[in-house]
């Protein structure tokens, strides 16, 4: 793999107002605050349904003309949202071992922030939709934990409703925490951010 292969960030989520605030969209949440820390602006796509933005990271000496990072949301709603990502995979030659997806997480609590890289889906149909387009789950993962749904309230409604209120408090926090872990991932690697980030 070449150093100066860019990464390609995807932010899952699903297009449109109602969507917006959704536990299922932190991802766009996070590509959002990277766009702005690498002075990217997303715009629609000429190669894929999906908005992209596109910036350098600062490197480790805290210099600009680190790794270029592709922000990607895809704009084909979430179950297929492995389309847009292999074709621009494809375009600007990332390969898997450089894909990062930001998605929510139910099998993580609300408050924490997750690296990892390859295993399953855990249900989530974005990932599910990823892993089949690229025919590979060796892409690494941010998992932003929004918990399990209280009661016997149905998981697939759960992440389609708003941060409670209580949350919303917590959330511009935790978002930018998620980008930090994206760029620790790409500047140092998936199990260097394990061992800062796991820790709370």
């Amino acid at each position: 793999m070449s150093d100066d292969a860019p990464w390609l960030v995807v932010g899952l989520g699903n297009p449109g107002k109602e969507y917006a605030g959704n536990r299922h969209n932190v991802g766009f949440m996070v590509a959002d605050v990277l766009a702005s820390r690498v002075g990217g602006k997303f715009g629609r796509s000429k190669r894929a349904h999906a908005e992209v933005a596109e910036g350098r990271l600062a490197n480790q000496s805290g210099f600009s003309g680190g790794p270029k990072l592709v922000l990607l949301k895809p704009l084909t709603y979430m179950n297929l949202s492995g389309a847009p990502v292999v074709s621009l995979a494809q375009f600007f030659k990332v390969p898997v071992s450089n894909v990062i997806a930001v998605h929510d997480e139910l099998d993580v609590p609300f408050g924490q922030v997750r690296a990892k890289r390859g295993g399953g889906e855990g249900g989530h149909n974005g990932l599910r939709s990823m892993s089949k387009s690229l025919s590979s789950k060796e892409y690494a993962r941010v998992r932003f934990g929004i918990g399990r749904p209280p009661g016997r309230q149905d998981p697939a409604d759960y992440v389609l409703s708003d941060f409670s209120g209580a949350e919303r408090k917590e959330l511009e926090f935790l978002v930018d925490r998620a980008a930090d872990v994206v760029e620790a991932i790409v500047l140092e690697g998936v199990e260097w951010a394990q061992n800062k980030y796991h820790g709370g």
